[in-house]
């Protein structure tokens, strides 16, 4: 299927690796010039020749996107890049700690660095790159969310809050800006096996003796972990392909949508 997007301008947040790095090559395949977003230059290079060898325009934008001055300095370069951004994937984010800690350990501080993170950073972005939308009469947002934010899993209470509350963000921007040409929709991922995962599973495998055979790690992990009806991770490409199609002008009638690519986890609650 032609997704109609030949031409069209992006900026990916967090696309210097997993599932970022996989929604800006799923554009750049459908004739997308990317920005590339992060905080690392040689990752964000590295994916932005990725993008280049697909024959589209490519460019790199770094900083920290919980700062007002930094946030706004990526703004400014991706509409440089190109001359404007008609669709934002908001894809930064995730835990301010990884070390799984009590709920009544993580501090004030803490859970507002987590919003920051996952919430404000995508409004920061949304309300610089809107406006040109809205001015042309056709954009997309599209917010990356998580399992997380619908599940009730005692763990890391600050980041499945974050994540509940960029949906609640998705509908109500939705409404904002539908009668000007501009969709708002959520991904929400499942458990995704990206290095970070991978290495997540590859402990508990250590931990708990597993067996050699990562397919079969995969199928304890979603049984035993993360219940689902799939037995096995996603994989970046899939969650891409949703907001490859949620970017394109064959969603124009959807918006509002939280889109969920979970394995089946929210049937398994």
């Amino acid at each position: 299927m032609d997704l109609k997007l030949q031409g069209k301008r992006a900026l990916v947040t967090g696309s210097s690796s997993g599932i970022g790095a996989a929604i800006a090559l799923a554009l750049a395949d459908e004739g997308v010039s990317v920005v590339v977003h992060g905080r690392d230059a040689a990752k964000a290079g590295g994916v932005a020749q990725q993008v280049k060898g697909r024959g589209v325009g490519a460019e790199v934008a770094l900083g920290d996107l919980t700062r007002d001055d930094a946030a706004a300095a990526v703004a400014r370069g991706a509409l440089a890049a190109f001359g404007g951004i008609d669709i934002l994937v908001n894809c930064a984010g995730g835990v301010v700690r990884g070390d799984n800690p009590q709920w009544s350990d993580v501090r004030p501080e803490e859970w507002l660095a987590c919003f920051d993170f996952n919430v404000v950073a995508a409004i920061r972005m949304a309300q610089a790159l809107a406006p040109g939308m809205v001015e042309r009469g056709w954009g997309r947002i599209i917010n990356i969310s998580s399992v997380g934010g619908g599940r009730f899993s005692g763990m890391h209470l600050e980041y499945g809050s974050a994540k509940c509350a960029i949906e609640h963000v998705t509908g109500n921007l939705s409404k904002v800006l539908a009668r000007q040409g501009v969709t708002v929709n959520v991904v929400i991922p499942g458990t995704v096996l990206t290095p970070q995962s991978r290495r997540w599973i590859l402990t508990l495998r250590e931990q708990n003796g597993w067996s050699e055979d990562f397919a079969e790690n995969e199928r304890t992990y979603t049984s035993q972990f993360s219940p689902q009806p799939v037995p096995r991770l996603g994989r970046p490409e899939e969650i891409a392909a949703a907001v490859a199609f949620l970017a394109s002008p064959r969603s124009d009638y959807t918006t509002g949508a939280a889109l969920r690519v979970d394995g089946g986890s929210a049937s398994a609650r």
